[in-house]
């Protein structure tokens, strides 16, 4: 019986999974089982699952499209081992990932952990702009794994992992937007440890396009007011600054023509900074010049959903509570 049950939502990523399952026949430890739980995918990746079952114990199923939140749960139903990990489909692990993993849980166990993405060397310079945008300090506030942080470690499911015991106490993911972070934020509440392994990173190849980058940051926002809803003591500093950055973005680009230019040189010290860092940073000057929309979109999306969620939720009070929002997600 493996100690790590690997477990993969996928919908329309047959690509994707090769090089995922590629990367996990590479692992220096094979302590571990694959479970692929395809939700409904008019392309399903059966095949890629097919042609690396001599390699690695990798379990497949095909169920009705019901979210990736259920598709996880449906997974651990069907799990051997006695501590769960959770990767996105686009990710890439390294070969020492899984052994890692065992020396971090038997020098400093934690009921749950999350470690840090990076971006391959292979990825195309927009993934490794996104990339840069989505962990560094000047965006995100290392929230996401980063060596400097503004809140308490959240683990997100493109990696994270927890024990068998935390799944029959908490239970599993609601199918809901940032249902990592609903999970995680249940998991600390039932009094459980979680951790941050910054050794155990994975390769992240995230959005590809921009338009849906800008979407995805988009939901990220709306969903932080979701998630206030849920657990009203979540909202923190850190949450606000893309919001604020929208509005003092609006309000020096109003006070610019009318008053004068000199209102933007904020603006325009922040993105001197942002690409010297990502220059620093990547090494190229091609992806810290990419580095400034993609950062822009992330900051300008994710602030732009979080104001229409605040305004419409909780200064108006309208739409669907949270409970009602994940009952309808549920089927309900």
């Amino acid at each position: 019986m493996p100690y790590f049950s690997i477990i993969i939502p996928v919908y329309n990523r047959l690509d994707e999974v090769a090089d995922l399952l590629e990367s996990l026949a590479a692992q220096t430890s094979r302590d571990f089982e694959v479970i692929l739980v395809e939700d409904g995918s008019p392309l399903p990746c059966k095949k890629a699952a097919d042609d690396y079952a001599g390699k690695i114990d990798v379990k497949y199923f095909f169920k009705e499209n019901e979210g990736r939140s259920i598709a996880r749960n449906y997974g651990m139903e069907r799990a051997t081992g006695e501590y769960f990990l959770f990767f996105d489909s686009d990710c890439v692990i390294p070969p020492h990932y899984i052994a890692t993993l065992k020396a971090c849980l038997e020098k400093n166990y934690t009921d749950c952990f999350g470690g840090p993405d990076a971006a391959h060397s292979s990825f195309t310079d927009t993934q490794k702009a996104i990339n840069y945008s989505m962990t560094s300090f000047l965006t995100t506030g290392g929230i996401r794994g980063g060596k400097i942080q503004l809140e308490k470690f959240v683990p997100r499911t493109f990696n994270m992992g927890f024990s068998r015991k935390v799944w029959e106490r908490v239970g599993g993911f609601r199918e809901m937007f940032s249902e990592d972070i609903d999970m995680s934020t249940r998991i600390r509440q039932a009094g459980f440890s979680i951790a941050l392994f910054r050794e155990a990173f994975v390769y992240h190849k995230r959005r590809v396009n921009l338009r849906l980058f800008c979407r995805q940051v988009y939901v990220f926002g709306m969903s932080r007011i979701t998630l206030r809803l849920l657990y009203p003591d979540s909202l923190k500093a850190v949450h606000l600054l893309p919001a604020v950055f929208v509005v003092g973005v609006v309000a020096m680009a109003v006070l610019a023509c009318l008053v004068s230019w000199l209102f933007i040189l904020p603006l325009a010290v922040y993105v001197a900074a942002l690409f010297i860092c990502a220059l620093v940073s990547t090494r190229s000057l091609k992806i810290a010049s990419l580095a400034i929309l993609t950062s822009l979109i992330q900051l300008g999306g994710y602030g732009c959903g979080f104001l229409k969620a605040f305004f419409v939720k909780i200064v108006l009070g309208k739409g669907r509570n949270v409970e009602e929002e994940i009952a309808i997600r549920k089927g309900k």
